[in-house]
This record gives structure tokens, sequence and C-alpha cells, in this order.
């Protein structure tokens, strides 16, 4: 089971209806429980699949504005209401109170040693998307936004109104290859990590 805390770092005046519509938005990706908001600046939820937990960081990390915690439990023998709220308590826990926007903790419950390797691993393959997405321009956030909603380059460019040549240098100057592939390995880290527990 995954739970993800995150809390507003951002600059916005308006900050309470901030969080309460990102946690409406982030509530409606696949394999994501409702997010609860928790006072003014953090939203928390529970996510099913590893797929779930990578679409969610990406979002929030796309925004700039976010901290991250995520912590993973690799206890497969409960899933009631009592066991997503220790897994939310762990992941708020292990966000602190000074945590900076675009970054994600990582915190894995059960084997200490081994638990730690996993957390790093994990953790780097997120800070390595956070780089990415954060050097991305305008642009490019636009390119890669419409060739992950699953449009191929030709449609994504008929969109923008450009040439399939100037979309692909878009999304190579976006870092679309490397987006694809630090994902797919969050992806594979997230389940090997509750398989192997």
């Amino acid at each position: 089971m995954f739970a993800i805390h995150a809390r507003y770092r951002g600059k916005e005046r308006r900050r309470a209806q901030l969080v309460e519509r990102s946690a409406q938005a982030l509530s409606t990706l696949n394999g994501v429980d409702s997010f609860h908001v928790i006072g003014v600046e953090d939203i928390a939820a529970t996510i099913d699949s590893a797929e779930g937990v990578c679409d969610t960081i990406m979002a929030l990390l796309s925004a700039h504005d976010w901290a991250i915690a995520l912590a993973i439990s690799c206890d497969d023998t409960a899933n009631d209401e009592e066991t997503k709220q220790k897994v939310r308590s762990l992941a708020t826990r292990s966000l602190g109170t000074h945590a900076r926007s675009g970054t994600v903790k990582v915190v894995v419950q059960r084997d200490k040693k081994k638990d730690a390797a996993w957390a790093q691993d994990i953790q780097a393959a997120f800070t390595m998307l956070a780089f990415i997405l954060n050097k991305r321009t305008a642009e490019g956030r636009e390119a890669t936004s419409l060739v992950r909603s699953g449009l191929n380059q030709n449609e994504a460019a008929h969109e923008l109104g450009i040439s399939k040549q100037a979309m692909s240098q878009r999304l190579q100057a976006a870092g679309w290859q490397a987006e694809m592939a630090g994902y797919t390995q969050a992806i594979s880290l997230l389940e090997r990590v509750i398989k192997e527990h």
C-alpha cells in the first residue's frame, strides 16, 4: 500500500482554494483514493497502484509548488481504514516541517536495512524526474502534456500548429525520453519493493 502526503509551498494568496482544487483533481487519477485536505496547505491519500503513485507525484512535481512524502507499507495482510490511516501517518511524519517544494521524501516500512536502500533508489528516480520537469519550458510542457494524454507526435504537432519535426525537437529539448525512462523505472521500483517484501 502506498500513501502520499503533499504540502503546498507556493506563493498563491488563496492557497486554501488551490489546495482544495488540487486535492479534487488528484482524486480523479486511476488507483487514487480521495485526497483529504489537512489544514490549509496539506493533502494526503492512499494509492493502490505503482502507476497511480507515479502519476500523482508527476502531477505534483509538474506544479513545482509541492513538497511530497511517499510512504510504502509492504504489509499486504490488511487493507482496512485503520491500515490506510497508519500509512498516511507514516507519510506525514516523514515529510517533516521544513520540506522544500519539488522534493520527494520516500520511506519504506518493514526491514530497516533493506528499506533504506529501497527508499534511496525510489527517491533517486523521483529526484531525476523532478529535475527534468523543473528544466522544462512552457513549450516543452505543452508538447509533453499532449503526448502524455495519448496523442502521437503527428497529432500533437497538428494540435499545436507546428511541423512534426518541430514537435520532435520540442520533445527532445523537454527531455521526454528521459522522463519516460524515469517514469518506467519508478514504477518498476515501486512494484518490486512490494513484491520482494
